[in-house]
């Protein structure tokens, strides 16, 4: 009975800790420039595709109505809240542990950027790199759940 109980252990535990590894989940954003709490984003995963929507505004300036109105595509004047800011993120062949092909859009300035999101410390932060030509953002946000 106690050879069973570890040999199930021995494939639960890998697969829980790998279920962390990846970036589906809500997430606290961090603003690179400020150190502050911007939001809550909770990323989805359907088709093998990663897309991601503001859940929660925590940013005390911003008020629970405000829209994208600096947003240049369909997302222009629509609330931030429900917002889907990341989409078409898909695992990246080469590296596993790395989803990217898609892009992010920082609502503050309506710049879309080509991105990519990689887990990091064992997927208790995500680490979210945000590409317009050879220049580049990155920010660090932390699981929530």
């Amino acid at each position: 009975m106690l050879k069973i109980a570890l040999a199930v252990l021995a494939f639960v535990i890998p697969a829980a800790a790998f279920a962390q590894a990846t970036p589906v989940g809500v997430w606290k954003t961090i603003d690179d420039d400020t150190g502050k709490e911007k939001s809550l984003v909770r990323i989805t995963e359907s088709g093998g595709v990663l897309s991601g929507k503001i859940d929660k505004l925590l940013d005390p300036d911003k008020k629970p109505d405000d829209v994208c109105d600096k947003c240049t595509d369909d997302r222009k004047g629509k609330p931030l809240v429900g917002l889907t800011i990341l989409r078409n993120m898909k695992h990246n062949a080469d590296d596993p542990a790395l989803w990217d092909g898609g892009d992010i859009t920082d609502p503050n300035n309506g710049k879309t950027y080509r991105a990519r999101v990689k887990p990091i410390e064992d997927g208790k932060k995500l680490q979210l790199r945000g590409y317009i030509g050879p220049f580049y953002r990155t920010q660090t946000w932390i699981r929530v759940e």
